[in-house]
């Protein structure tokens, strides 16, 4: 982010803008109806868990799916789960992940900083240890895995690939929800699951397809979860996907820090805004918010076992 000048006057205003634009929003009007958030990353998320935990719970969000993105990721949600009765784990490589492991991620964009090219064997290995943590009993997904072909190029596909087959074995070996990151990949996202046989349990994560893929994953029996940018002004297509959505196979999340609903786009996310995007679904599918509450708070714990 460029400098803003230090004119009199220009620096202060500038300073309380970004204040704004970082300040948590405030709490919404709490849920009659308690529901779960079926995707955050709470240690992307400032403050402690149990101060999420406690915020989230105040509003009715009573239950929180903690999601891993790499190795360092899911042993912390693992831990999270098992530390706190509220909390359930996935854990996973997220697709952008796979290529850094191959491929090697000189500029140390992902967490774990700058890495040398692993190559497939090095792959292997971690999904070894992905496999391992799915076995844990407060574990109950295996994710976010997919393909996503905005971040990663052509020089990545393969990787993302290999990754997304092996995670839909591990789910299936386990008996876990597969949770699925599926960004400007569609149909190749389709296309695996078919070639490999989806799982018994299928979530695409923040659904980002249309209202035709939400009826190809309503006849195979898929979840579609979705987020605050159910909200967004150009989110049209989104809301078309949500109305044709059959009930029992919708789920709400944050996918905090990330997505934050209107009328606080661009400011932190966090499990507590969860009523927010709720109500906003609600309206789209034109049934009362505690009908749409009850169905995805049981849809929730169905896809996850609790």
């Amino acid at each position: 982010m460029a400098k803003t000048a230090s004119t009199p006057g220009g620096s202060g205003k500038a300073s309380g803008a970004q204040k704004e634009k970082d300040a948590p929003p405030p709490p919404p009007e709490p849920l009659r109806v308690p529901v779960a958030d079926s995707h955050t990353h709470l240690d992307m998320q400032s403050g402690t868990v149990e101060e999420a935990l406690a915020k989230a719970a105040s509003v009715g969000v009573t239950t929180v799916v903690q999601v891993g993105c790499d190795l360092a990721g899911s042993r912390w949600a693992a831990e999270t789960a098992a530390a706190h009765e509220s909390v359930w784990a996935t854990v996973a490589l997220h697709p952008n992940e796979a290529p850094r492991i191959v491929l090697g991620d000189p500029d140390g964009w992902s967490r774990q900083g700058a890495r040398e090219p692993g190559g497939d064997a090095a792959l292997d290995a971690a999904l070894d240890r992905i496999a391992a943590l799915a076995a844990l009993p407060q574990v109950r997904g295996v994710g976010e895995t997919g393909l996503d072909y905005f971040r990663t190029g052509p020089e990545g596909m393969a990787a993302q690939e290999r990754s997304f087959r092996r995670h839909i074995a591990i789910a299936k070996e386990h008996g876990k929800a597969l949770v699925i990151h599926d960004r400007e990949a569609h149909d190749d996202v389709l296309r695996v699951l078919t070639e490999e046989g989806a799982p018994d349990t299928v979530v695409f994560h923040c659904y980002s397809g249309d209202a035709a893929m939400a009826k190809i994953c309503a006849e195979r029996g898929y979840y579609m979860s979705f987020a605050g940018n159910i909200t967004f002004k150009n989110a049209q297509p989104l809301r078309d996907a949500l109305a044709v959505a059959p009930l029992d196979l919708v789920l709400v999340e944050t996918d905090a820090p990330f997505l934050t609903p209107v009328p606080y786009r661009g400011r932190p996310n966090a499990p507590y805004l969860i009523p927010l995007t709720l109500r906003a679904m609600a309206e789209v599918k034109g049934v009362p918010e505690d009908t749409l509450a009850t169905a995805v708070a049981a849809n929730t714990a169905r896809v996850f076992g609790y």
